[in-house]
């Protein structure tokens, strides 16, 4: 569990880092990184308290990071 945890954090601070890259969110480099590391971790105690899932905990942390850019708004959104 200890490894998954900073697995899920550096997994969710590639995809923050690779979104605000791609031009998929505007927020800029360090709040899309914030942005994914709360959404990821949320959910990693989440599915660690109620066994919940979508398989992999890679998988978990790619997911809720994604679903994380998509659900906080920020000013910066057009």
């Amino acid at each position: 569990m200890f490894f998954s945890f900073f697995g899920t954090v550096i997994i969710a601070g590639i995809v923050g880092y690779l979104s605000e890259r791609s031009g998929f969110t505007r927020n800029g480099y360090l709040p899309s990184i914030i942005i994914c590391i709360g959404g990821a971790f949320l959910f990693f105690m989440i599915s660690s308290m109620f066994r919940i899932g979508f398989g992999s905990p890679g998988l978990n942390a790619i997911l809720s990071s994604v679903g994380a850019l998509v659900i906080v708004p920020t000013h910066f959104r057009r």
